[in-house]
């Protein structure tokens, strides 16, 4: 849900941005790194790739490792462009802020 600037309010949440960014540093990580680096419960960081995985913006891959069902968390083609598009908005507002002197 972007606004013509670029602003995505999915994203937005302050979790789910961490998240993006998270994701937009590799090309994947597993679930309990992205809980842990987050430090939230699996409950809280399942909800949000949830709605970031319906916005089409993050992909889940499950896999076997060491005998453990385990899922892989990516940002899409399409989530990284509205990550990145909505990093450019913020770093715009902030401009925007401190060239009014604010």
């Amino acid at each position: 849900m972007t606004d013509g600037d670029g602003f995505d309010a999915t994203i937005h949440a302050p979790n789910r941005l961490r998240v993006c960014a998270l994701l937009d540093a590799v090309s994947e990580a597993e679930f309990g790194t992205v809980q842990q680096q987050l430090e939230v419960s699996a409950s809280v960081l399942s909800k949000h790739v949830g709605v970031l995985a319906d916005a089409g913006y993050v992909a889940q891959r499950h896999a076997v490792r060491d005998t453990r069902r385990r899922v892989w968390l990516s940002l899409t083609a399409e989530g990284r462009r509205a990550y990145r598009a909505h990093v450019a908005a913020l770093r715009a507002i902030v401009g925007e802020a401190e060239g009014a002197g604010a």
